[in-house]
């Protein structure tokens, strides 16, 4: 009985501890410390009805694609690829958001393919989106 008692005395202490480790977690989000936090992290948006090709759509090799990207703070931190193939891309800014514009990778075919967008922010904060088109040819 005294070790079973010893156990639980141990057990109860110990809660309170856990529970200010676990919950203290959360007071650093935010401070750029990759805590997680979404405060500290731009949320890359796009436009779904803005998409060129729409999702699903069936498109050429080289084919032009542009998007309304929002949350971007420098448009030097998009990178888009098409199945991991880096985009040339160009951006004009339209005050509140971005238009993004590039061309669907000529050596591609017969696939489909996520259009991927990527955005870095600072420290490690990293937000993407993307939609699938199918390459033919």
């Amino acid at each position: 009985m005294k070790h079973n008692l010893s156990l639980i005395t141990v057990l109860l202490l110990s809660l309170p501890v856990a529970a200010f480790a676990q919950g203290s977690g959360g007071m650093h989000d935010g401070h750029g410390g990759g805590g997680g936090g979404s405060s500290s992290c731009k949320k890359l948006t796009l436009d779904k009805s803005k998409l060129n090709p729409k999702h699903l759509a069936e498109v050429k090799p080289g084919a032009a694609l542009s998007f309304i990207a929002a949350g971007i703070d420098k448009p030097e931190n998009l990178a888009v690829t098409v199945k991991q193939l880096p985009i040339a891309i160009s951006t004009e800014d339209k005050g509140s958001f971005y238009r993004v514009q590039g061309k669907v990778p000529a050596e591609l075919s017969n696939t489909v393919a996520r259009v991927n967008v990527k955005l870095k922010g600072r420290g490690n904060c990293l937000s993407q989106d993307g939609w699938l088109i199918k390459i033919t040819e």
